[in-house]
């Protein structure tokens, strides 16, 4: 070895004539030189940093897509009940009981067996989403039940207010919980938007509700969703934008690839869904509505596959896990 030794721990040590010669060189070149090569984000053997999320897409997004929805319809059947307007109350007790039916269908689909989802509410832990929102779910789907069941039914309406009250009450807990499930693992896209992904998720879970309310009830009754929606997207399009602005580098999979084409889908259906939902108030053709319904339901899933998609993007690369803890490091030590 001409230009270094070697020491026992593979470290190679430059020679001090060596180094005084290549001093001298750097000094009558045009600048300094980098001593270091740029750093590469690679993972031990080739692995990921972070073990990507093992749940599958179409189970657990739709879990995502179907609990919300169920949570903010439950809120538009209190509405409508307060405000008697009959076909908007059955129209969305019957969409909260529905979506959250399907909604723990796919959740127990992806646990593999139902026992799994029964051991969750063994214990009760406050300080896990989980468990949480396991005992929400638990609580929250027989008021549901209750409430859809009495409306078709004429009966027991004592009964029946009861529970659309009590479901209405539980309702945003089971439409924003799952942002606070995802922002509480390690996957960065998910984890630094834990300020704002909940208010996304509410105004996506209320944009889903109006949605399925504009494209069933008569336009005369569909007052409370037109505003349901105009403000859903707002909150909605206005948070997730704030959030990827502050994420920082952790923003970058929500702008690359499929998550960025959902994503925009989304953003482009639910800005005209609402649009149009406002529109159709000035006529008495169920089409706008019913097309305004059809473009909010389909806005509101496309986000949450796209936020889905992009936390898995997000582990596998080492990048987005490893930059932002140097970043907040640096920031203690400054």
């Amino acid at each position: 070895m001409s230009e270094s030794d070697v020491t026992r721990d593979g470290v190679q040590h430059a020679r001090p004539g060596r180094v005084r010669a290549g001093r001298r060189r750097r000094r009558r070149g045009r600048g300094e030189q980098p001593m270091v090569p740029e750093a590469e984000f690679s993972s031990y053997y080739g692995k990921p940093v972070l073990n990507k999320p093992t749940w599958k897409p179409l189970d657990i997004a739709g879990y995502l897509y179907l609990g919300g929805l169920a949570g903010a319809s439950s809120l538009l059947a209190a509405g409508a009940g307060a405000t008697g307007l009959p076909a908007l109350g059955r129209t969305a007790k019957l969409g909260a009981a529905g979506a959250i039916t399907l909604s723990l269908a796919a959740l127990v689909h992806d646990l593999g067996r139902p026992a799994r989802f029964l051991n969750m509410l063994r214990v009760f832990k406050p300080t896990s989403p989980m468990s949480v929102g396991s005992w929400i779910l638990s609580g929250y789907a027989p008021l549901t039940l209750a409430a859809a069941a009495t409306d078709v039914a004429g009966r027991y309406r004592l009964v029946g207010s009861a529970a659309t009250a009590g479901a209405a009450v539980l309702g945003p807990a089971v439409a924003t919980y799952t942002a606070v499930l995802l922002s509480d693992t390690a996957v960065p896209s998910w984890h630094e938007g834990y300020r704002q992904l909940p208010f996304v998720f509410a105004g996506s879970a209320a944009t889903s509700a109006a949605g399925l309310a504009l494209l069933a009830v008569p336009t005369a009754q569909a007052g409370p969703a037109r505003r349901m929606a105009a403000l859903g997207a707002v909150l909605e399009l206005g948070s997730f934008r704030v959030m990827k602005r502050r994420m920082g580098l952790a923003a970058e999979p929500f702008e690359q690839g499929g998550p960025h084409r959902l994503l925009r889908a989304a953003e482009a259906l639910t800005a005209g869904g609402a649009a149009l939902a406002l529109l159709s108030a000035r006529v008495w053709d169920r089409r706008p509505a019913a097309a305004a319904g059809v473009a909010l339901l389909a806005g509101s899933a496309a986000l949450r596959f796209g936020v889905f998609h992009a936390g898995v993007a997000s582990a596998e690369d080492p990048r987005y896990t490893v930059v932002p803890q140097r970043e907040r490091l640096r920031a203690r030590e400054g």
